[in-house]
C-alpha cells in the first residue's frame, strides 16, 4: 500500500505528468507502451509427472541444473523455473531408477510439460533435445498462451477474442465467436478439441444471442491456428483450422473467474496412482451488462451456461481411455421496449424513432459426448479410436411489431430544442414472425494412425459420420408505409399506391415456410507422410498427404444424391545456414468443402441435394524472422496467400445468419498479405502487432465480379502486456482492432450487386488492469490470503473511446420520396466490468 501511495504522490506532483493523463485516455495508453523496464528475469518453467515402467508416480526423484533444483512430491509432480532462450540441462536422478537427462530451450514465459518413464534396469531416456522455438512454425501454425487467452479483455473473452488480434482473422461484431479467415465465411473454419471435431449452434442469427464458446478457456492446455493451407488431416474446410487440446491434470487445482458478465469455475484432480485424471468446467454468462447499454431499451432475460468434463484413465502404459462430455443451454427472452437513433448529417440530421410491442423467446439445448482410447503399441506405433456424439435441440419463436417514425432532427446549435424531432417525414410499422425448430443429431466414429519409421512419419484416418436433421422453418414479415403494405420486390407489376387502388390480395414482403427431413452419411479418409531432413546445410521439412471425402444426402421429399471429391495437399519448410534467423515455407493444394445442411438450404428454406462441393486451389508463401531487439526475442511472420474458387455457393449475411442460395453458380477468388510482428516489447511479457491486406471477389452467373460479404481489405490489431515498473504486480492488458468496413448492409434476400457500399469502418479498443495479489512468486503462509496459489483483481473497459460500430442496417421506407433509409444497428458502448481471479 505504501509503494500505492508513494507512486500517486510522485503523480500528482509531476505537473506535467498529471496534465498528460488528465487530458484524455489516448495519451495514457502511450503512456504505458513507452514505460519498458528491466522487470523480472527472463525465466521458463518444466513441470510434469515422473513414473516408472508400471505406470507409477515416483516421489523424490531429484530434478536439477547447476545451482537450480527440486524434487517430484508423493504423487511423482515437479515444476522448476529456468532460464529462458539459453541451452539448459536437466538430470532426473533417483537412488533406485536410471538416471534421465533432456536438454531445453525454451522461449521467456513458456511452461513445458515433460512427463519422462524412469527405468530400473534400461536407461530409457539417454538424451532429449526439446526447443519452444521451432515446433509449429515449419507447419505455418500459431501457438497461443492458455494463460494470455485468460488474461486478455474482450465483450466475449476467450480463444476466439484472441484470435481476433491475429492477421487474417476478423468479425465486426463483438458479441460473437465466430470468425472469419482470409474471405471466407463462419463455416468455413474447423474447430477440434483434442481431435474431435465440435460444432457451433445452427439458428443463431445475431452475437447476443450466441452466448458461451464451446471452447471453456480454464480447461485449454494448447492451442494452435493455421489461417490456411493447411495438412491432409485436418479436414475439408476452406479457410482455417482451430485445433485445441484440454488439460491432461498433475496435481488439484481449483480456479474460479467471477464478473459482471458471469462466473467461471474448473477443478482438476489425479487419483494418487496417477492413472485417472479428471477436470471439470462449469460457466455463466449473463450479456445484460452489454445489450442495457445498446441504444434499444429492453426486457432481456438470457441464461447462457455450460458444463464440461475431460476425463482420462490409463489402464496400462499402452493403453488410455478418455472421455470427453459437454451440456449446454442458452436462453435468450428478449422484448424490446424502444429505440431513438440518430443518424445522417449535421445538415441533414435524421431520426428513427420505434416503438414495440411483442417479444423473442429463444432457447438452444447442445449434448456432446467423446469417447477416446488410445494404444501405444511402442515407441514408434500409436493407434486411436474415437466415437462421439452431438445433439442440438434449437428453438426460434418471435413476434415483434415495430411503429416507427422518420423525422428531421433540429439541428440549431444553442436551441433549447437541440436534438429533438421536429416533424415527421414517415412513419409505419414492421410485423415479424417467426416459428423456428431444429433437431440435429451427428454421430461420428474414426480410427486414426501415427507411425514413425526412421525419419518418416506416416499418418492417416478412416471416418464415418451420420447427420440427421429435422427442421421447420416459417418466418414471415409485413411492411406497412403510411397504412400501405409493402409488398415483395420484384412480383405482379401496376401496384401504384398510393395513388391506386390495388385490388390484388395481401402478401407478406417475405415470406419463408419449410419443413425439412434430411440425412447426410460421410465417409472420410487421409494419409499423409512428413519428414525432417537436410538439403546441403539446410534443414528442412516435407509433408504430403490426400484426403477422399464421400457423401450422400437422402430424405423425405427430397431426391437422394451422392458425391466424392479427392483432396491432394503439400507442405515444404526450409532453414538455411545463414547469419540470420530465418525459415521459408510454401503450403497449398486442392482444398474442398462437402455442403453441410445450411449450405444445402437455399433461401426460401428447401434443402437442394445436388448442392456440389465449393472448391479452392490455395497457395500460402510464408517467412519468419527471427532476431534480438534490446536484447530480447522478436519475430516478423508474412505470409502471401491466394485462393481460385470454383463451384461457389453464393450466400448473404445478415448479422451473424448466413442465408445459401444453394446453387453453385459463381466463382470468386482472395489473395492477400499477412504480416506479425511479436516479442518482448515489455521484458516478461509476449505481446503483437498484426496488419492484413485481403481482396476477395465473386462473379455469380457471369454478372460481373463484385465484392463478397466478407471482404474486408485492411486490417490492423495490437495486443499489449505492460506492467508498472515500480509496482509490477500492477498489470495492464490492451486490445486493439480496427477492420475497413464490410460491403453489405443490405435488406434480406436483396440482390447482392444493386447493395455494394459498405459499412463503417470498425473500431474498437479494450483494456484492463489487474493487481495480482498472490501468484506463484508471492505466497503466503498466514492470513487471509494463505489458501489462495493465485488471487488477482481486474478493471476492465470495453470499447475505450466508445465508438459506435455497426453491424447491419435497418431498412425503413419513405412513402412519400419512396426512398429508403439505412439506419445502422450499433454494437455496444463503452461498458465498464470488474473481474476477480483466483486458484486454490
Amino acid at each position: 500500500m505504501s509503494e500505492i501511495i508513494l507512486l500517486l504522490k510522485h503523480c500528482f506532483t509531476e505537473n506535467k505528468l498529471w496534465q498528460h493523463l488528465k487530458t484524455n485516455l489516448l495519451q495514457t495508453l502511450i503512456l504505458f507502451f513507452v514505460i519498458i523496464s528491466a522487470g523480472f528475469a527472463q525465466k521458463a518453467t518444466i513441470k510434469g509427472v515422473i513414473l516408472d515402467d508400471n505406470n507409477k508416480p515416483i516421489p523424490k526423484v531429484s530434478v536439477a541444473s547447476g545451482n537450480l533444483g527440486t524434487e517430484t512430491n508423493e504423487n511423482g509432480f515437479y515444476s522448476l523455473d529456468i532460464p529462458a532462450n539459453q541451452d539448459v540441462v536437466l538430470e532426473f536422478t533417483h537412488l533406485s531408477f536410471k538416471k534421465v537427462v533432456a536438454t531445453f530451450n525454451l522461449k521467456n514465459g513458456v511452461i513445458k510439460e515433460f512427463n519422462p518413464v524412469m527405468n530400473i534396469s534400461v536407461e530409457q531416456i539417454s538424451e532429449v533435445t526439446i526447443s519452444g522455438t521451432r515446433r509449429k512454425e515449419v507447419e505455418g501454425i500459431v501457438t497461443l498462451q492458455p494463460e494470455t487467452i485468460r488474461k486478455i479483455p474482450g465483450a466475449n473473452a476467450g480463444v476466439e477474442n484472441l484470435l481476433m488480434t491475429l492477421p487474417g482473422v476478423s468479425n465486426n461484431n463483438e458479441l460473437s465467436t465466430q470468425y472469419s479467415v482470409r474471405g471466407g465465411n463462419f463455416d468455413e473454419n474447423l474447430v477440434y478439441i483434442n481431435g474431435i471435431q465440435v460444432y457451433r449452434p445452427f439458428l443463431v442469427r445475431s452475437g447476443q444471442q450466441e452466448g458461451l464458446s464451446f471452447v471453456n478457456s480454464y480447461l485449454v492446455q494448447n492451442v494452435d491456428f493455421s489461417a490456411g493451407g493447411f495438412q491432409a488431416k485436418f479436414g475439408d474446410r476452406l479457410s482455417s483450422v482451430l485445433d485445441i487440446t484440454y488439460k491432461t491434470p498433475y496435481q488439484f487445482e481449483v480456479n474460479a473467474d467471477i464478473s459482471l458478465l458471469g462466473a467461471s469455475v474448473s477443478y482438476e484432480n489425479v487419483s494418487k496412482d496417477s492413472k485417472f485424471t479428471s477436470i471439470v468446467g462449469a460457466r455463466y454468462r449473463d450479456n445484460s451488462l452489454l445489450v442495457n447499454a445498446k441504444e434499444t431499451e429492453t426486457n432481456f432475460q438470457p441464461v447462457f451456461a455450460d458444463l464440461q468434463g475431460f476425463f482420462t484413465y490409463k489402464f496400462t502404459n499402452k493403453f488410455h481411455m478418455s472421455f470427453l462430455g459437454n451440456a449446454s443451454l442458452n436462453t435468450y427472452d428478449y422484448e424490446p421496449l424502444s429505440r431513438q437513433t440518430n443518424f445522417g448529417t449535421l445538415s441533414e440530421p435524421i431520426a428513427l424513432l420505434v416503438v414495440y410491442d411483442g417479444q423473442e423467446k429463444t432457447r438452444y439445448q447442445t449434448l456432446f459426448g467423446a469417447l477416446q482410447g488410445t494404444y501405444f503399441a511402442n515407441d514408434d506405433l500409436t493407434l486411436n479410436l474415437t466415437a462421439s456424439t452431438y445433439h442440438t435441440t434449437e428453438e426460434e419463436y418471435f413476434d415483434i411489431l415495430a411503429q416507427y417514425s422518420l423525422g428531421e432532427v433540429n439541428g440549431n446549435i444553442g436551441d433549447e430544442d437541440l436534438g429533438e424531432v421536429e416533424f415527421s417525414e414517415g412513419i409505419g410499422s414492421q410485423l415479424s414472425h417467426g416459428r423456428n425448430d431444429l433437431d440435429a443429431l451427428i454421430t461420428t466414429v474414426e480410427h486414426k494412425g501415427d507411425y514413425n519409421i526412421n525419419d518418416n512419419r506416416i499418418e492417416w484416418s478412416i471416418k464415418y459420420t451420420n447427420e440427421d436433421f429435422r427442421d421447420r422453418l416459417v418466418e414471415w414479415e409485413v411492411i406497412d408505409s403510411a397504412g400501405f403494405s409493402i409488398r415483395p420486390p420484384r412480383t405482379i407489376p401496376g401496384n401504384e399506391q398510393p395513388y391506386e387502388a390495388y385490388e390484388g390480395p395481401l402478401t407478406p414482403f417475405t415470406n419463408v415456410r419449410a419443413t425439412n427431413k434430411v440425412q447426410i452419411n460421410r465417409i472420410q479418409a487421409y494419409a499423409q507422410w512428413s519428414k525432417r531432413s537436410t538439403i546441403g546445410t539446410s534443414d528442412v521439412w516435407y509433408n504430403a498427404g490426400v484426403r477422399a471425402h464421400n457423401w450422400g444426402v437422402k430424405g423425405e421429399g427430397v431426391s437422394s444424391s451422392n458425391q466424392t471429391v479427392f483432396s491432394p495437399r503439400a507442405q515444404f519448410a526450409i532453414k538455411p545456414y545463414w547469419k540470420r534467423d530465418m525459415l521459408f515455407r510454401i503450403a497449398g493444394g486442392l482444398y474442398y468443402q462437402p455442403p453441410f445442411y445450411r449450405e444445402l438450404r437455399d433461401s426460401m428454406g428447401m434443402v437442394q441435394p445436388n448442392v456440389k462441393a465449393q472448391k479452392s486451389v490455395h497457395v500460402v508463401l510464408g517467412n519468419d524472422f527471427s532476431f534480438k531487439m534490446w536484447d530480447r526475442p522478436f519475430k516478423l511472420t508474412s505470409e502471401l496467400f491466394y485462393k481460385n474458387l470454383s463451384d461457389v455457393n453464393p450466400y448473404t449475411l445478415e448479422n451473424v445468419r448466413i442465408r445459401y442460395r444453394a446453387k453453385n453458380n459463381a466463382k470468386a477468388y482472395a489473395y492477400g498479405l499477412d504480416m506479425r510482428l511479436n516479442g518482448e516489447f515489455v521484458p516478461g511479457t509476449e505481446s503483437w502487432f498484426s496488419f492484413g491486406y485481403l481482396k476477395t471477389e465473386e462473379n455469380i452467373e457471369n454478372r460481373g465480379y463484385i465484392s463478397r460479404p466478407t471482404d474486408q481489405r485492411l486490417k490492423f490489431a495490437a495486443l499489449f502486456q505492460d506492467y508498472v515498473p515500480n509496482i509490477p504486480s500492477l498489470k495492464m492488458y490492451l486490445n486493439l482492432v480496427y477492420n475497413t468496413g464490410l460491403p453489405g448492409g443490405s435488406p434480406s434476400y436483396a440482390d447482392p450487386y444493386q447493395y455494394q457500399t459498405r459499412l463503417p469502418d470498425y473500431k474498437r479498443a479494450d483494456i484492463g488492469f489487474q493487481l495480482v495479489l498472490v501468484d506463484a512468486k508471492k505466497q503466503f503462509s498466514r492470513g487471509w490470503k494463505k489458501p489462495f496459489k493465485e488471487l488477482a483483481f481486474g478493471f476492465e473497459i470495453f470499447n475505450v473511446f466508445d465508438v459506435q460500430n455497426s453491424i447491419t442496417n435497418t431498412w425503413v421506407r419513405d412513402v412519400y420520396t419512396k426512398r429508403q433509409f439505412a439506419i445502422p444497428n450499433f454494437l455496444t458502448p463503452r461498458v465498464f466490468n470488474v473481474r476477480t481471479t483466483m486458484k486454490f
